[in-house]
């Protein structure tokens, strides 16, 4: 127990507990609903068939669900699969390249624990995490005995980490990749190009390349590209990579608690050996709502519309102010607020105080570099998760408080 709470000392403060800290002496502004924008919690309703894929199945909610899902879930997803990336046939077997987690979470920080080893190129391995980060990623790095090196995503950068800033050195030691794409919360979209050089990456230097591409389904003018395209333009089959993917957002079903991860079978089979020991099975009447849902994009299609209306709102509001561009992907905004309040501790509490609108401050995404210098200290995240009257209205008093 020493050692566990040892290493959890060695996290960073979880941003929301951090944001409740830094607002609980600011009293929101009186007579006025608050607007929640910190999580990334979608707040239109999942569609109907999810209910009535659950109904259909409510008589198993008295089995053991396995932990390698129902052969209909994993073939609804290789379809999927196929289908989203031009995959051909067999690349991506349901059987053996596909395994159904309970949410991307709980399989992103279980990874750390399977793939880091005790030491790597005779030194403390190393899990490389982009800056911002998800918090999970630094978790389950530092849960698992290893050293997390940051890597900034800045304008400079394309807001991607910079793969040729990474000293040979530090490839040689690192065990583990987090990729975000599109990027929370900066909305880039990693080319394919760059996937494929991570993945090249990955083989050369021998360690697993995570690619969570959560946020894939929501973007502004064309799908992003996966890891999965990027090992086919390779052409060299799947190890070294896996991806993962989630019904939070795409179906605005984050209680459902969904999501799979697919890629290298090497890996997919150690990680269900794993799963076997550490964590039960998706329950059988969520695993057949998910797989209704991995089925239809009809649905799919009317969330994109709503972000995009969202984000036309967040353009019609803030355009040529407080840094803002259009994200590629995602539904965030990354504003950077450092000439209007210094910092985006200042502005989450003036924002909460006049106007009763929470936002997340990007120190609180970002770890500092070895100077001590926190480069998302300038900026917020703003999640546009709201209808668009709502986001509407919100954005332009966000402007105008921050002006």
């Amino acid at each position: 127990m020493p050692a566990l709470n040892d290493r959890l000392g060695g996290l960073s403060e979880y941003p929301f507990p951090r944001l409740a800290a830094l607002l609980a002496d600011v009293k929101p502004r009186a007579n006025t609903p608050p607007t929640i924008l910190t999580i990334g919690e979608p707040q239109n309703q999942p569609p109907a068939l999810m209910l009535e894929a659950m109904a259909a199945a409510s008589t198993l909610w008295g089995k053991y669900p396995p932990v390698a899902g129902t052969p209909e879930f994993r073939a609804a997803v290789s379809t999927w699969l196929n289908r989203r990336y031009q995959l051909p046939p067999g690349m991506v077997e349901a059987d053996s390249a596909i395994l159904p987690v309970s949410g991307t979470r709980e399989a992103l920080y279980l990874l750390a624990q399977m793939v880091v080893p005790a030491e790597k190129a005779g030194k403390k391995p190393v899990v490389l995490i982009p800056n911002p980060f998800y918090a999970v990623y630094q978790g389950a790095a530092v849960m698992a005995g290893a050293e997390p090196v940051f890597l900034n995503g800045t304008r400079e950068t394309g807001f991607l980490p910079d793969l040729d800033a990474v000293p040979e050195e530090t490839w040689a030691r690192t065990s583990l990749f987090y990729l975000c794409t599109p990027a929370n919360p900066q909305g880039a979209v990693a080319s394919l190009d760059y996937l494929k050089r991570a993945i090249t990456l990955a083989r050369t230097f021998g360690f697993v390349l995570a690619i969570d591409e959560c946020y894939a389904e929501l973007w502004d003018k064309a799908p992003p590209p996966g890891g999965l395209e990027a090992a086919l333009a390779l052409g060299a089959g799947l190890s070294n990579l896996l991806v993962f993917h989630s019904l939070s957002k795409r179906s605005s079903a984050a209680g459902l608690r969904s999501g799979f991860v697919a890629g290298d079978p090497a890996l997919i089979r150690t990680f269900t050996r794993l799963r076997n020991y550490s964590l039960p099975g998706v329950p059988l009447p969520s695993m057949a709502a998910a797989t209704a849902l991995w089925q239809d994009e009809t649905h799919v299609e009317l969330n994109r519309r709503l972000y995009r209306a969202n984000i036309d709102a967040a353009e019609a509001a803030l355009a040529g102010r407080l840094g803002f561009y259009r994200p590629d992907g995602g539904f965030f905004l990354w504003l950077d607020v450092g000439d209007a309040c210094g910092s985006g501790e200042e502005a989450a509490r003036r924002l909460w105080q006049e106007g009763a609108i929470r936002v997340l401050p990007g120190a609180y995404l970002t770890q500092p570099d070895a100077t001590g210098y926190n480069h998302g200290h300038r900026y917020i995240r703003v999640a546009l998760v709201h209808d668009t009257e709502t986001m509407a209205r919100s954005l332009d008093q966000l402007g105008r408080i921050l002006a």
